[in-house]
């Protein structure tokens, strides 16, 4: 992968595809991404949502803790409340919002 913007790669553009796909009030951890797509990582999927996700729903794609990346919490917790995603205080409640890929 690349460090620049730029196109996205192959691997990103695999990245964005999945994330487009997650329906409203439904996410994915990074790794739950990677593993869907049975490549790559965590931090892999987290560069190319920062390089690239803002075109996409990126807001669904969330830390397995179920909180947002540092300095989007207030942002997500906006997109999630207006989507009715599950919540447990100010995190996505996983076991009810995570999506599968099916």
């Amino acid at each position: 992968m690349t460090t620049t913007r730029g196109e996205p790669t192959p691997y990103a553009e695999r990245v964005l595809d999945v994330v487009e796909r997650i329906p409203p009030g439904k996410v994915m951890s990074y790794g739950d991404v990677a593993e869907f797509l049975g490549e790559g990582g965590p931090r892999q999927v987290g560069r190319v949502m920062a390089l690239w996700g803002g075109a996409v729903p990126w807001w669904r794609v969330i830390r397995a803790d179920g909180s947002a990346a540092d300095g989007l919490q207030s942002e997500c917790l906006a997109h999630w409340r207006e989507e009715s995603t599950p919540l447990r205080g100010t995190r996505v409640d996983m076991r009810k919002a995570r999506w599968d890929g099916v």
